[in-house]
C-alpha cells in the first residue's frame, strides 16, 4: 500500500514550535521511526506551508495512491478548498491532529474536512499518525 502523509502549515517547525503542545521530535526524524514500523507500507511525506499546495497534492495522489493521512494544521478551520479535494478524490482520507483541537481555542473545534474523511484521530500526540496508518492495514 501507498499511503502519503500531507502536512500543514508550521509542522516543519514540529521540535521546536510550542514543545509543551507539540513535544520535543521533529517530524523528519518521526517519519523515520514511521517507516521502520510500518515497513510493509510505502510512505511518503509531503509538507507545506501553502494551501494551494496541499490540494495540488491531494489531487495529485487522490486517485493512485491507497490512502492519504493529513493533518492540515491550522487551515483545517479555515480551507474549503482543502475540504472539497478531500472530498473530490477516490483516494481515502484520515484527518489527524497531534494535539485535541476540542480542548484548544473555540475556532479549533471546526473541521471543513472531517466531513469528507475516512475518520479523525486527534490528541494522541504524534501517534496520532500511528493510528492513522493502522486504519490503512
Amino acid at each position: 500500500m501507498k499511503i502519503l502523509i500531507l502536512n500543514g502549515p508550521n509542522l516543519n517547525l514540529l521540535g521546536k514550535r510550542e514543545p509543551e503542545v507539540y513535544g520535543n521530535q521533529t517530524f523528519e526524524d518521526y517519519f523515520k521511526e514511521l517507516t521502520a514500523k510500518f515497513s510493509d507500507l510505502e510512505l511518503v511525506y509531503y509538507q507545506s506551508n501553502i494551501e494551494g499546495e496541499i490540494i495540488s497534492k491531494i489531487q495529485e495522489v487522490g486517485f493512485s495512491f491507497d490512502g492519504i493521512v493529513l493533518n492540515a494544521a491550522s487551515y483545517t478551520h479555515t480551507s474549503v478548498g482543502i475540504g472539497d479535494a478531500v472530498k473530490a478524490v477516490e483516494t481515502p482520507v484520515v484527518e489527524v491532529h497531534i494535539s485535541n483541537t476540542h480542548k484548544r481555542e473555540d475556532f479549533r473545534h471546526v473541521s471543513y474536512i472531517s466531513s469528507g474523511a475516512k475518520g479523525v484521530i486527534l490528541g494522541f500526540g504524534l501517534q496520532s499518525y500511528d493510528l492513522a496508518l493502522e486504519s490503512f492495514r
